[in-house]
């Protein structure tokens, strides 16, 4: 048996009771980090045997695939978040349904339904790119692409890299174009930011440093929805200053 558990991506509140559950149930648990599974398994009281996970690794995927063939049940998770989603597991979980063995996934803790709840944009529907490749080609092709559905783009960008993939993309697609940018999603210093792409980049300009996860929100001009209403304007809480 194997378990999905995601994991709070900042609030250790966040974590549910099946996620402890699954934990306390589950005869190993797979992780990326031993150490930070560790401080969380603790934080709740719960001892567990910790297997670090490498997707990338073959023998890591085959080790973990004969502990499941042994009978054994195991938790998987992440540093943060839902496993699977631009997080490692993927593999793992193909290779274990095609092999009959059975695979509980748990709903929790994502920084993706976080941060289109939060935005104010239309999010009946949208278009979740993960991480973006680093080069502006690779980079345009993929938001050109998903901005011919018209509807708001969600994606994951290094904080060292915020400032010059929002310069690329007003570059690209104009000042009709909404960013929000939520960092820090359910952490103390949890922070948005958002509105037209020329105020959002002054706005985290004049801010200095951008430091922790980030989570952008794009929103192509002239879509449907925005026919009928006005853009969103952010979301929760103080704008960074």
């Amino acid at each position: 048996m194997l378990f999905i558990v995601p994991t709070p991506i900042g609030n250790l509140k966040d974590i549910t009771l099946r996620a402890l559950e699954a934990l306390k149930e589950a005869d190993a648990v797979f992780c990326e980090d031993t150490r930070r599974t560790a401080q969380l398994l603790n934080h709740f009281g719960i001892q567990k045997k910790l297997f670090r996970y490498n997707e990338h690794d073959e023998r890591s995927v085959a080790g973990a695939m004969a502990w499941l063939r042994s009978g054994k049940s195991a938790a998987l998770v992440t540093d943060g978040g839902s496993p699977c989603i631009s997080d490692p597991g993927r593999k793992l979980v193909a290779l274990a349904r095609s092999t009959g063995i059975k695979v509980s996934a748990l709903p929790g803790p994502s920084a993706v339904i976080a941060a289109a709840a939060g935005s104010g944009l239309p999010s009946d529907s949208f278009i979740f790119l993960g991480f973006l490749p680093r080069s502006r080609g690779k980079i345009v092709k993929a938001l050109t692409a998903a901005f011919t559905l018209k509807k708001t783009v969600i994606l994951f960008e290094s904080p060292y890299r915020l400032k010059k993939f929002l310069a690329i993309a007003r570059e690209e697609f104009g000042p009709g174009l909404t960013a929000i940018v939520a960092r820090e999603i359910s952490k103390i210093y949890e922070e948005w930011v958002g509105g037209p792409v020329d105020e959002t980049i002054a706005r985290i300009e004049a801010a200095g440093d951008v430091k922790g996860e980030v989570v952008v929100l794009l929103r192509p001009g002239g879509s449907e929805e925005e026919e009928r209403e006005e853009p969103a304007s952010g979301g929760p809480g103080d704008w960074l200053p």
